[in-house]
């Protein structure tokens, strides 16, 4: 069951641990009283992007495909030969985590969408990297 919004973490936290659970294509069961949640604890629950990636209909379940130290990458095969990529940070302060296409077992040039923003990053060659916050995650969709 989905922890966010019952106290304990942050707002980043509760986005990491929201973006994990997608990744892993878990059932998506939220924990809190939905009656008296804040604004921002909604906003990580109803983000469809990030449903979207739950919910994918290739049904297929992310993995960690490279790790060094407290920084991960995880990576999730989606419908249509997409990927949703989870950079997540560990440590106890920001630091940059890179993706590398290979590791995802992608080559050349992909658009990047990162999900949290609902921002176009742009095209990137072999691989993505981002500024991390402590216990953070960034959340992207690559496709060609």
């Amino acid at each position: 069951m989905l922890e966010i919004g019952n106290g304990g973490m942050t707002d980043i936290e509760y986005r990491t641990h929201m973006s994990l659970w997608c990744l892993l294509a878990a059932p998506l069961l939220a924990g809190n009283d939905i009656r008296d949640m804040k604004p921002e604890i909604a906003e990580i629950l109803m983000n469809q992007e990030v449903i979207a990636i739950d919910q994918d209909k290739l049904g297929k379940q992310g993995v960690r495909v490279a790790k060094e130290s407290d920084l991960e990458v995880w990576a999730k095969p989606l419908a249509g030969a997409g990927h949703a990529v989870g950079l997540f940070n560990r440590r106890e302060s920001k630091a940059k985590v890179t993706a590398k296409w290979s590791d995802i077992g992608v080559s050349g040039s992909h658009r990047v969408r990162d999900l949290w923003k609902h921002s176009d990053i742009g095209k990137m060659n072999d691989s993505f990297s981002a500024d991390v916050p402590s216990h953070g995650v960034v959340l992207v969709k690559i496709a060609k």
